[in-house]
């Protein structure tokens, strides 16, 4: 069941689902989303979210969509601030995220602790000024939604960008901006036939598929387009699965795919193509820094710290120091742990 905002209390409250005839629901990295609302627009996804709609069926969140006359200001002071977009509120049974433009809520979302149950109240005086902009999960409000459900589980999001060959086997480019992940998806997809799950985030978790039920699968090939070898005879398995989310980068790939994740490379710009193995220590480091999590509970940062620790026992980490150049992907087709 959903929730609706009584902003008299302060507090999220059931949703009257009578009011809610329309439905919609997507998935993205694992986590399934179940909206409810009044109007098509509710349900409606946009280009950026529609490839990750699917049938209705059980759902890890359910958001329920109501509209409002108008906003006010939330009083008190936030627990966060983004200093943009956004301000974070404590509320006794969740969290509420106010989504702001010229210094007033156009937007907010009623989440409670475990991030199962939300609601979202929009502004009719904004939205009717903009109503292009009438989409419940316009960004920044999913990639949040998402980002705090997955406290609750195995997962975490990166700064990354995923690469699955033709075989199959994941390959994960972590870096900062500017790093070269828009830069080494061009060079593999100029060289391979590789499916790009996403050029700049990336949700990791635990991989439960069964028997390869829902695994990636590309068209049945053992060597790329121009002859060269597969990097192994199968795909590596460790445990762990990459998903693609909406949220590209310079180079627009945004796939609802996954695929099982074989190796972890740290990208920085230099010289010489020079892969180095990270300890476990140096891995959880350096992901950690290039990860996605709520800082403000030391919970959600220590869920995330040990579901690192667990993936970099899993998979194998590399920094990779390389050059753009199409001698970069060699090197990795090459490479041997």
């Amino acid at each position: 069941m959903g929730m609706t905002g009584d902003r008299e209390m302060g507090l999220a409250v059931p949703l009257d689902r009578s009011s809610a005839e329309l439905r919609g629901q997507l998935r993205i990295g694992g986590v399934s989303i179940q909206i409810a609302g009044s109007r098509g627009t509710d349900v409606g996804f946009d280009s950026e979210h529609e490839p990750f709609r699917v049938r209705l069926g059980a759902s890890d969140i359910d958001l329920g969509v109501g509209w409002v006359a108008d906003l006010a200001p939330t009083p008190g002071r936030a627990i966060f601030d983004s200093g943009a977009t956004w301000r974070l509120y404590q509320h006794e049974d969740g969290l509420q995220f106010d989504f702001i433009a010229t210094d007033r809520p156009y937007k907010r979302l009623f989440v409670d602790s475990l991030f199962r149950r939300a609601s979202l109240e929009m502004s009719a005086a904004y939205f009717d000024a903009f109503p292009h902009l009438a989409d419940p999960l316009g960004y920044p409000l999913d990639e949040l939604l998402i980002m705090h459900r997955l406290t609750q589980e195995k997962a975490i999001e990166l700064h990354s960008c995923g690469i699955v060959r033709p075989d199959g086997t994941g390959n994960l480019f972590v870096g900062h901006s500017g790093a070269g992940k828009s830069t080494t998806t061009r060079l593999w997809t100029e060289r391979e036939d590789v499916e790009i799950l996403s050029d700049d985030r990336i949700i990791v978790r635990r991989d439960d598929s069964v028997d390869g039920v829902g695994i990636l699968r590309l068209r049945d090939r053992s060597a790329s387009p121009c002859g060269c070898a597969a990097q192994d005879d199968k795909p590596k398995t460790s445990g762990m699965r990459m998903y693609g989310t909406p949220w590209h980068g310079e180079a627009m790939y945004a796939s609802p795919g996954s695929a099982p994740l074989a190796r972890i490379f740290i990208l920085e710009h230099g010289h010489g193509n020079v892969l180095t193995r990270l300890s476990p220590s140096q891995a959880v480091a350096e992901l950690f820094a290039r990860s996605f999590v709520p800082f403000h509970r030391h919970e959600y940062v220590d869920s995330a710290l040990e579901f690192l620790q667990e993936l970099v026992g899993a998979v194998p980490c590399y920094h990779y120091a390389f050059e753009p150049n199409e001698a970069a992907v060699e090197r990795i087709l090459e490479f041997r742990d």
